[in-house]
């Protein structure tokens, strides 16, 4: 006989310190899933107070605070007739934990703290809480005076524990704990236990996904059982975008899966699975042995049944079926998450807009595409009638009221007009290709566009410094110096900023608006932020960036999906076009190339960064990897020379990184120097040992070749 248990799991769009908005979205998924007839509603990591607090976790107010919503949460009949896992922050013993708490029907049944923390790349979690590195101990927790007055308890467990119910036993994990080898859900599922919750502060980057989900499946896949994977999505407040797919699996096989990017705020994934699949399961693998020699967990009593199917047969309750996991395709990745994350970012900020310097390149074309993507997601959110996302609209675009009874963003290209503002800020030296590709792309997704020429505001700049100094500087090709072609260059892109925060602020005002400005946007690629081929304090300088975290490689292959998907034909222009900085005159026997200027090919860029950041290699590793890579097509001595270039100029430019744009994080080997690479910003760019060892390397190299070419000329 089956034991059917219909059981949900969410994702939730949650803010940091947002604690009633992020309580109500908590209720609301509560809701919802009991309406669906689970039994078992599981939710995010710290989904009280929001995952990214950061710093203030160390703030007392926070754990008071997160209480007093848990209590509200508590008191609400409407939570009542369904197991809650719930995820806020408690101080226990003077100690920070981050916690799940389960309660039924109005009392708190376990705390249990996160054992193992996530306390890298992103994540600095040990810098506020401790793990609880007592595996299977549990210990008294006095509960706070008004969580006693509601629950009437005095005390609770608090551990390592496990729920059991009269016809299940249920376990939870926290986010980084799938990620161990050890992972809790192994002792778990060995002793027992049928369902395992884990709830997730879980971060998108391109690709991750999948690696993501096959940790999900091989959870249950070894050992049998169901296992529930909760995910914070959206932006909450910093560079990362939560990406949800909150899932449901069985023995290893996908039964339910919810969207990774998305503008709903709240979604419910729920599934109703079959108990008796667990045991048969488990039956069948190698697993009797190592489970009679499992040390056992304490199991918190609860005399409540989540299957009422097994008392009687109800033919309207099916159980879910396996299905194929969903990808998106990188492409796909990029168009969703930096939109769903600039989204978010607008509509909390209580901005008016962005604003964009359009340069008729491909990464500013990148950008703005990118913003396109997000009016269509809200687009067809108003169409399926998302209430939340057409006020936030109407109160972004400022519709009037006479307005705003009849107006609703249905149209990607009206809504961007009211909120998208771009800008062709060209010199002498900017050439017509450019600046038509730019008009082009503004008239197809809607942007309020200025073109201008800013050469006289730089001829004054250069004529102030003329007048001081009593010397004029001159471009290379002119006959100047080096220092001087980069000081001309670097003070064109730097009163583009300028130029950008004066639009930014004045343009809403241009169009009769009173209040609100826009948020600038920048659009350096993570590659170049890496090479650091940016001015300091340029136009790659704004509030925040979307594609700072994506390599120009991905850039190319998004236009070019864009261009088909999103029907905008002059996005293969961009594609074709070389890409240049246009900061030096153009000559019938020069033109400026970014990768001439570099020195290295985009490529050759990805290649490095993922060395040096993903493989942790220095200069002298990394010659060794790409000395088998990259011969014979290139000889040693060449890579060796590509090595040490590009070490010498991300050492002299680190300095760039500690004021990079606040950027989407979507790419491991990222160079943000703020929160995910920490080095330092004053090296000697020589890396004198290593290139030692490297040339000798190659010495060697080349003699063997010498000496193979000498045996075969005497033979």
């Amino acid at each position: 006989m089956g034991h059917l248990i219909t059981i949900a799991t969410c994702n939730l769009n949650q803010w940091a310190l947002d604690f009633e908005g992020n309580r109500d979205r908590i209720l609301k998924s509560i809701k919802i899933a009991k309406e669906r007839g689970a039994t078992l509603r599981v939710g995010p990591e710290l989904e009280i107070t929001g995952y990214g607090c950061l710093d203030h976790f160390l703030e007392t107010d926070l754990y008071l605070h997160s209480w007093e919503m848990y209590a509200s949460i508590l008191q609400n009949k409407e939570t009542y007739g369904i197991l809650l896992d719930i995820g806020l922050p408690i101080i226990h013993k003077n100690v920070k934990y981050n916690c799940r708490v389960l309660s039924y029907d109005g009392k708190i049944l376990l705390i249990r703290p996160k054992i193992w923390l996530a306390n890298d790349g992103n994540y600095r979690e040990m810098r506020f809480f401790t793990p609880w590195q007592r595996p299977r101990y549990v210990e008294n927790f006095v509960l706070p005076r008004l969580i006693q007055t509601i629950t009437g308890q005095e005390s609770v467990d608090f551990g390592d524990a496990v729920i059991s119910t009269l016809d299940t036993v249920i376990g939870a994990e926290t986010c980084e704990e799938l990620f161990t080898p050890n992972a809790p859900h192994i002792g778990m599922t060995l002793d027992g236990v049928e369902i395992i919750t884990n709830s997730s502060g879980s971060h998108h980057e391109l690709r991750k996904l999948h690696t993501r989900m096959n940790l999900i499946r091989e959870a249950t896949a070894k050992a049998g059982g169901i296992y529930l994977y909760a995910n914070q999505k959206g932006c909450d407040g910093d560079r990362l975008y939560y990406d949800g797919c909150a899932s449901i699996v069985v023995n290893g096989e996908l039964v339910a899966q919810g969207k990774q990017f998305s503008l709903e705020d709240v979604e419910v994934v729920s599934a109703t699975v079959d108990l008796e699949d667990v045991r048969s399961y488990r039956s069948q693998i190698s697993r009797g042995l190592q489970a009679t020699h499992t040390e056992a967990y304490k199991r918190v009593k609860v005399p409540v049944e989540l299957s009422p199917t097994s008392l009687s047969f109800n033919p309207k309750i099916v159980p879910s079926k396996p299905k194929e996991i969903f990808y998106h395709s990188p492409e796909e990745e990029i168009a969703l998450g930096p939109a769903c994350w600039l989204w978010d970012y607008v509509r909390r900020c209580n901005g008016a807009g962005f604003f964009l310097p359009l340069s008729g390149g491909i990464d500013s074309c990148a950008t703005a595409v990118i913003v396109h993507s997000m009016c269509r997601l809200v687009a067809q959110a108003a169409k399926d009638g998302n209430q939340q996302v057409i006020a936030d609209a109407k109160r972004v675009a400022n519709v009037k009221d006479e307005e705003a009874e009849t107006w609703s963003p249905t149209d990607p290209v009206d809504f961007a007009s009211r909120i998208f503002h771009t800008s062709y800020m060209g010199t002498k030296n900017s050439s017509i290709e450019t600046r038509t590709r730019a008009k082009e792309l503004s008239d197809k997704i809607g942007s309020y566009h200025v073109d201008l020429n800013m050469d006289t505001l730089v001829t004054a700049v250069v004529s102030v410094f003329e007048v001081a100094t009593g010397k004029k500087p001159v471009f290379k090709v002119f006959g100047g110096s080096q220092t001087e072609n980069l000081a001309l260059q670097n003070i064109q892109a730097r009163l583009r900023m300028v130029l950008a925060y004066l639009f930014a602020q004045l343009l809403p005002w241009v169009r009769g608006r009173q209040t609100g400005g826009l948020l600038v946007l920048g659009s350096a690629n993570v590659d170049e932020c890496l090479r650091g081929y940016l001015t300091k304090y340029d136009c790659s300088s704004a509030d925040i960036n979307p594609i700072g975290g994506i390599s120009k490689t991905d850039l190319k292959k998004f236009i070019d999906y864009a261009r088909a998907e999103f029907e905008i034909p002059v996005l293969k222009e961009f594609l074709e076009a070389t890409p240049t900085a246009e900061l030096e005159p153009i000559t019938k026997e020069y033109v400026q190339s970014d990768e001439a200027d570099m020195g290295m090919t985009y490529e050759e860029l990805s290649v490095f960064g993922r060395l040096r950041k993903v493989q942790k290699c220095g200069p002298y590793s990394m010659f060794l990897k790409l000395y088998h890579e990259w011969t014979p097509r290139l000889t040693p001595r060449q890579v060796a020379e590509k090595v040490k270039k590009f070490f010498f100029f991300y050492a002299i430019n680190r300095h760039k990184q500690t004021v990079l744009t606040p950027s989407y994080h979507a790419e491991q080997y990222s160079p943000d120097d703020n929160r995910f690479d920490l080095r330092p910003f004053l090296i000697n760019p020589r890396f004198n040992w290593a290139s030692k060892k490297i040339d000798e390397i190659v010495e060697q190299s080349e003699k063997g070749t010498t000496e193979e070419l000498e045996e075969l000329t005497v033979e």
